[in-house]
């Protein structure tokens, strides 16, 4: 019992005499520990803090998501965007292409229109001279048959008036002739030649 107490005595002496000494040992410690971050401080406080892209411990960040960026940048691109335009791009020369071929018929119609006009217009000008020709020779045959008839008929008329003229000239003469031997009849009585018949006169001037 003795033994117990005196032994629990000196435990307890110990404990005191080694917590002073621990306290004593922390301060000092938390002092050391103080004066450094202190130190520590003032001696950040001595540099300039780094622009962040610019600081080499944290490129390799920036390189893992630039390539991340990239990737979704070209699966965006690849998958997205550019179907779309190829599709726009597709669409519009099909639209330029059909605008196209749509213009190359028109022209070709105009062209087909303009030819059959043109040749409408030469078939026309054919005909205007084959019928100008046509009715020219029709023309001509009844003029000519008309100024036939007219030949004829003036040759006629010219016959029957110079059988007119020679019959008359042919009754003239015989009138003449009466005429003279009457008057050479009176002529020769009147000189006193005697009586000459008319008939003898007549014969006389016909020799």
């Amino acid at each position: 019992m003795s033994q117990s107490t005196t032994a629990t005595t000196v435990e307890f002496q110990v404990a005191e005499e080694t917590a002073p000494a621990a306290a004593t040992g922390g301060e000092a410690a938390g002092g050391e520990a103080h004066g450094t971050t202190e130190g520590t401080e003032a001696h950040g406080g001595g540099h300039q803090a780094v622009f962040p892209p610019l600081d080499t411990k944290t490129y390799p960040s920036q390189l893992f998501w630039l390539l991340i960026f990239f990737a979704a940048l070209y699966v965006l691109m690849s998958k997205v965007v550019l179907p779309r335009i190829s599709a726009i791009l597709a669409k519009r020369k099909a639209t330029i292409d059909s605008d196209l071929a749509r213009a190359q018929a028109l022209k070709d119609e105009t062209e087909a229109a303009v030819k059959a006009y043109e040749k409408a217009l030469a078939d026309a000008r054919a005909n205007a001279t084959e019928i100008a020709r046509t009715t020219r020779e029709a023309v001509t045959r009844d003029v000519d048959a008309e100024s036939h008839k007219l030949d004829e008929a003036l040759a006629q008329k010219v016959t029957a008036a110079e059988a007119k003229i020679a019959a008359s000239k042919a009754k003239a003469l015989d009138a003449v002739e009466d005429i003279a031997a009457d008057s050479a009849v009176e002529i020769v009585a009147a000189l006193g030649g005697g009586k000459v018949t008319k008939a003898a006169v007549a014969k006389a001037i016909k020799g």
